[in-house]
């Protein structure tokens, strides 16, 4: 499947979860490999760290080069970072995709970014239509704070997206795993970031996980010590 993490306003933290989704397949033994295709080559930065750092699984990556069909085929899951700086990639990646996962912070203006993306995907002439998904990503934490929640109800109404029901919320854990070239579940397997990211997995690949699952099933996680870091190995 070829799957892309998208929208059209950053700071979505789309990087973020693409990387972390492909360690997540990769631990599932998943041959996956990841297109960054967007010139700010974020997610090229942080599989760099990760193979400095020697840790395992290892990823694989390419640059918008990769964004042919044969290329996009060659394993089972293929992870497209791309964004608006560059349309032209954009554009390509849209035309050859099978889904799209839309992260989406809890603001309106958001949401507005978010309807406009929908026009764009459905713009792009293609056999059939992609799939388009999204989330709530960045979420508040505080339960006093409704904005997570009332964007979460103007995604559910949004026609043409698939609203999934899991969502990350605004945890340090995220950035400071990204930073040390970890998914949020290997640097703190037990935490909060990991539970919530498991349950996102699950509702993206339930493939992986058996069927049916709740959306808000967690995981619980196995730690293998292994050299300084723990490899996580998730069960339902």
């Amino acid at each position: 499947m070829i799957t892309i993490i998208g929208s059209l306003k950053g700071g979505s933290g789309k990087s973020t979860v693409t990387f972390n989704l492909a360690v997540w397949l990769a631990m599932a033994e998943v041959k996956v490999q990841l297109i960054d295709a967007d010139p700010q080559a974020t997610l090229a930065d942080v599989l760099e760290v990760r193979i400095e750092e020697g840790f395992d699984p290892p990823l694989r990556i390419m640059d918008k080069s990769g964004l042919t069909p044969e290329r996009l085929n060659a394993v089972d899951e293929t992870l497209i970072d791309v964004g608006t700086a560059d349309m032209d990639s954009m554009h390509h990646a849209l035309a050859l995709c099978n889904r799209v996962i839309v992260p989406v912070p809890p603001s309106q203006a958001d949401i507005w970014s978010t309807q406009r993306y929908i026009r764009l995907v459905n713009s792009i002439q293609r056999d059939k239509p992609a799939d388009i998904l999204g989330f709530i990503n960045r979420g508040d934490t505080h339960h006093a704070v409704c904005e997570t929640d009332e964007a979460a109800a103007a995604l559910v109404s949004l026609p043409g997206i698939k609203f999934l029901e899991p969502r990350l919320c605004q945890r340090t854990v995220f950035r400071r795993s990204f930073s040390e070239g970890l998914a949020v579940f290997e640097l703190e397997p037990r935490g909060k970031g990991a539970r919530e990211f498991s349950a996102l997995a699950a509702a993206l690949y339930p493939n992986l996980v058996g069927l049916p699952l709740p959306v808000d099933t967690l995981f619980s996680c196995k730690s293998n010590l292994g050299g300084d870091r723990q490899k996580v190995v998730c069960d339902a």
